[in-house]
């Protein structure tokens, strides 16, 4: 099969979304017209289909990937492995800084055109774009007409450059694929062009021995080695051999290199070049020995801070609290007694600096995410590492790493720091208390949910809420909100986690609000006397109003839905069949209502032609498929409705709630709604109604 490279843009932009996407945003993403992403979308739908897999498209939300996901996963395979040569244009940038980096002499214009199968002029374009990258890296670009193109600069920043590169375009589990794989397997399916072409930088036969030798090492040092740290070890290990089999060699500081002698991390890195010298036949300067003992430094996991204080210089520790003081100070809040804060950062900091003065950069994968959840924090320590440390320049990539540091302190002075949530469905009754209390078991930090519909949105004022969670995406909403399964999947767990995380950090110096004095007034317990009656008013309309429905027919689930209706108008449960049937309807397109590990699937609307609140089940004799909450499918023996008025009171809404969460409560609960027993389900709902209601006494 022939996919272009747009094409597989387009695919891999939209496999990697949980969420849909605008055209708007997949063409700004890859740098073209909106016209241009529609003309493509039917090429991409019938690659889609060979897999099995559909482009939903939701008018004024965007589109997403729906499927099975063994069937992504297959897509993913084949995109990785499709032969192609329209890269992407940060691609095109990477092979042709590697091949100006291993190659000794000027290479032309056309030549790089020529492989890249680009223009000449795309190729300066690149070029210009690529000087700015490399000057990073004290490399400079040479150009001349007749000349070509070449790059000059030290061995240790060629090689600094091409490792950066090669951690930039090679995801850790797809290098850990390779070592694990490839090595062992010769395969090299799994692995895009991209990558393949960087990892041709060094001889693959002799990776399986370098990874040998620094697993080896793990055990030996007094701290864990984390993935990227691995990988970065092994990869610039390989680049040594590679560079200098090629005669060529790095000069490292020796006043650094004599300090370094003491540390465990060189005594480690000593055997560990004494085995490769055996293993390849060869001799390793020194100097090598000195890079290597970088790369352990600055490798710690920082878990045992005693062991580094010990090693760590006063310099530098007196240099930590000055940054502390600084940021203190920016805070308005005394940080200096936070000796969890000075040791880690002493610990982090020795290794960086020396990194730093050898002019060794680091990968930071999490500096978008940092830069946005803790803008003004990043500011700060920009500032304050440009006035304590004015030697040395300090990247982003380091910065975002310090941010960590005082962002972990400052929640670690906010445990007490409560969340009020709001969650959102269309009808406020259903899938908005599942998600609460999903909430409620996973996020400590939210203390306080409110179930609000999407007719209720525009007469609240949402700047009385932390956070906003919505089960529908919500349009012209100017708040910032998640959009989320009303079940919550792993990934939109650690989405909401991150936010309540910077919500903890940005609410540091908020003052806590003095609670009222509650007074007693015959006016109250006239007001608690009408809460409780219409407590016991909607109770009493939902256990009378409880039936079993046997659905014996074969029926699709608009087929169930319009039997439903019949028979909820014919029982004067609700006025206009068709109204209500079509607010059913519509609540389907807006997503998955199967409750996934179950066999059941929670239809709910609120609607003017609904007399009163409603609880039924209908219970199938054919089961069906329908998408679930987490967008996958589920098989559906049971099909339990949920109706209420669009004007309904505080207390029918809690009700209402109380049951969604309900249904989720554990497996007996779930055991319970899937018995399709009419008397089991109403003992078991009396039962924790009567609960719900004693808690209210």
């Amino acid at each position: 099969m022939y996919i272009s490279g747009r094409e597989r843009k387009i695919l891999e932009f939209l496999l990697n979304q949980q969420d849909d996407v605008t055209i708007k945003h997949l063409a700004d993403s890859l740098e073209v017209s909106s016209r241009t992403i529609h003309r493509d979308l039917k090429s991409v739908e019938d690659i889609l289909e060979h897999f099995q897999l559909n482009l939903n498209k939701k008018s004024g939300v965007g589109i997403q990937i729906v499927g099975d996901k063994v069937n992504k996963k297959n897509l993913e395979l084949t995109l990785f492995s499709v032969e192609h040569t329209d890269y992407r244009p940060e691609e095109r940038q990477a092979i042709i800084i590697s091949t100006l980096l291993e190659t000794n002499e000027p290479i032309k214009l056309f030549t790089l055109a020529n492989e890249l199968d680009v223009t000449i002029a795309t190729v300066s374009n690149d070029l210009d774009k690529i000087a700015d990258q490399l000057s990073e890296y004290q490399i400079e670009l040479i150009r001349k007409r007749g000349y070509g193109v070449s790059v000059e600069g030290k061995e240790t920043s060629k090689r600094a450059a091409l490792s950066y590169l090669i951690s930039q375009h090679m995801d850790e589990s797809d290098f850990v694929a390779l070592l694990r794989e490839n090595i062992e397997k010769k395969s090299k399916q799994h692995l895009n062009t991209i990558s393949s072409r960087l990892l041709g930088l060094v001889d693959q036969n002799k990776l399986k021995t370098i990874e040998k030798s620094v697993e080896r090492i793990r055990s030996e040092l007094p701290y864990e080695l984390a993935d990227s740290a691995y990988i970065g070890l092994v990869v610039h290990l390989a680049l040594a051999i590679e560079r200098l089999q090629q005669g060529e060699n790095i000069q490292f500081d020796q006043n650094y290199l004599r300090d370094m002698k003491e540390t465990k991390e060189y005594q480690i890195a000593e055997k560990m070049i004494f085995d490769l010298e055996k293993a390849f036949g060869m001799i390793i300067p020194e100097d090598e020995i000195g890079y290597i003992t970088m790369h352990l430094m600055g490798a710690k996991l920082r878990n045992d801070n005693e062991y580094l204080l010990e090693e760590s210089s006063i310099d530098i520790a007196y240099k930590a609290r000055e940054l502390i003081s600084y940021v203190g100070e920016q805070l308005g809040k005394n940080l200096t007694d936070n000796s969890g804060l000075l040791s880690d950062l002493v610990a982090h900091l020795k290794p960086t600096i020396y990194r730093l003065k050898q002019g060794m950069n680091i990968k930071n994968p999490l500096l978008r995410e940092i830069k946005e959840d803790y803008q003004q924090l990043f500011t700060m320590l920009e500032d304050g590492v440009g006035e304590v440390f004015s030697e040395t320049e300090f990247p982003d990539e380091e910065i975002g790493y310090l941010v960590l540091h005082f962002a972990s302190a400052l929640m670690g002075e906010e445990e007490n720091v409560e969340v009020n949530a709001l969650v959102i469905c269309s009808s406020g009754i259903g899938t908005s208390r599942m998600l609460a209390s999903r909430l409620n078991q996973h996020i400590p930090e939210v203390k306080q949910v409110s179930n609000r519909s999407l007719f209720e949105l525009s007469e609240m004022n949402l700047s009385d809420y932390d956070l906003i969670i919505s089960t529908i995406p919500l349009k012209d909403m100017e708040n910032e909100y998640i959009l989320a399964s009303p079940i919550l999947t792993e990934k939109e767990i650690h989405k909401i986690k991150r936010y309540v995380r910077r919500l903890k950090v940005n609410k540091r110096a908020q003052p806590k609000k003095i609670k009222s004095v509650e007074v007693k007034s015959k006016d109250d317990l006239v007001t608690r006397l009408q809460s409780m009656q219409q407590y016991s008013k909607v109770i009493l309309d939902l256990l009378l109003g409880l039936r079993v429905y046997h659905i014996e027919e074969k029926k699709d689930s608009e087929e169930i839905m319009e039997v439903a209706c019949f028979q909820l108008e014919k029982n004067q449960v609700i006025n206009d069949k068709e109204a209500v049937f079509q607010e059913l309807i519509k609540r389907e397109k807006l997503g998955g209502l199967g409750i996934p590990g179950t066999s059941l699937a929670l239809y709910h609307a609120r609607s003017d032609s609904v007399r009163k609140p409603i609880l039924s089940v209908y219970a199938l004799d054919h089961p069906i498929a329908i998408r679930s909450m987490d967008d996958n499918e589920v098989r559906v023996e049971s099909i339990l409705l949920m109706l209420a008025p669009r004007d309904i009171s505080e207390q029918s809404l809690e009700l209402l709630s109380f049951i969604s969460a309900l249904l989720i409560r554990d497996q007996e609960s779930i055991s319970t709604f899937q018995s399709k027993d009419e008397n089991k389900i109403n003992q078991y709902l009396s039962h924790h109604l009567n609960e719900f209601i004693n808690q209210k006494l």
